[in-house]
């Protein structure tokens, strides 16, 4: 194999499991640059979920590959980018095909570069969960990196601030920031990114899950003014107006992920011997909005307008609309998500 090759990331064949809207972005922004994409995502084993996936690998160039271990055999990057709760299994489940990569007659006998992909974990999972997925990930030969993604992605995309940790960091951060990405090693000690990266989330989840509660029962009193110019008199840095639609927009969207996210935290949280009240409180509420979601209180998923009001009171209405109407369902509902 060409050293070249070896030592240039744009070379580098980089597989994407989890083909959601991260994974989307990574792909179109690693294409860009002529960069070889393989994806993988459970949806594409269902007709009606397969579509979208297909055809905007279609237009992007993406390989799409039939389960994880195909993508993780033909991959000197895997990256997993799925919701928090499957973590562990995508980890278990592409190192299956770690050992089959170092049979391939594509990887010379000799070259244990190539034989040894690295496996960044892009999950928002705990300390924990991320230790577990390394053992299993360096067990089967591959090179394990911890990612803490720290804001979201949609407004910086690849270049999305990310802390790295594990062995194996500071080897990839230098190929991660030739790709594009904005890397920088936390630790050589695996938990310290995710630990950063759950502390923060217990702050910013929850301040949109406080928003959302705050705001809509404020609109429901018609105090709702009066409130958000509270808040700018006391946080004046902080547009309120355009940061509540921007949360509201974001909850109703990926409720159901981030209160899987937010579960992660609590369980960071509980390991650190603390009683988990907000993080616990937060995924309830992000949960509940999915389950506002998923009921099309917003309107229909997958179109233009869905999620994209920009307007927190437009959102507002229709929750107090929907709760009002439906004597089973309340702001203080402690309805979980399956």
């Amino acid at each position: 194999m060409n050293q070249l090759l070896i030592s240039n990331p744009l070379s580098w064949h980089v597989g994407l499991v989890g083909y959601g809207e991260v994974g989307r972005i990574l792909a179109e922004d690693l294409r860009a640059q002529g960069v070889t994409v393989s994806a993988y995502d459970l949806k594409l084993g269902n007709a009606d979920t397969a579509a979208p996936l297909r055809d905007h690998a279609e237009r992007h160039g993406v390989l799409l590959a039939t389960n994880h271990a195909e993508l993780a055999a033909r991959a000197d990057l895997i990256v997993s980018a799925v919701t928090a709760s499957q973590t562990v299994a995508v980890a278990q489940a592409c190192a299956a095909g770690l050992p089959a990569r170092r049979l391939s007659p594509l990887v010379a006998a000799d070259d244990d570069s190539r034989a040894a992909p690295f496996f960044l974990d892009f999950n928002s999972a705990s300390p924990g969960a991320k230790q577990r997925a390394a053992a299993l990930i360096d067990e089967a030969g591959g090179r394990y990196v911890e990612g803490a993604v720290m804001t979201s992605i949609p407004p910086y995309r690849i270049k999305v601030p990310l802390l790295l940790g594990g062995a194996h960091a500071a080897e990839l951060a230098p190929h991660l920031n030739a790709l594009g990405f904005a890397a920088k090693v936390a630790s050589d000690k695996l938990g310290v990114a995710s630990a950063t990266k759950m502390c923060r989330s217990v702050m910013i989840k929850g301040l949109e899950a406080m928003v959302i509660e705050s705001f809509t029962a404020a609109r429901h009193y018609g105090v709702e003014d009066a409130v958000v110019a509270s808040l700018y008199e006391t946080f004046p840095g902080i547009d309120w107006e355009k940061q509540a639609a921007y949360f509201f927009q974001r909850a109703i969207e990926h409720g159901r992920r981030r209160s899987e996210e937010v579960r992660e935290v609590a369980a960071t949280v509980h390991d650190a011997g603390l009683a988990p009240h907000s993080a616990t409180g937060t995924a309830e509420r992000q949960a509940w909005m999915a389950d506002l979601a998923d009921t099309g209180v917003f309107g229909l998923k997958g179109t233009p307008q869905f999620a994209r009001s920009a307007d927190w009171r437009t959102e507002a209405d229709r929750i107090l609309g929907f709760v009002i109407g439906d004597n089973n369902v309340d702001m203080n509902s402690d309805e979980k998500d399956s």
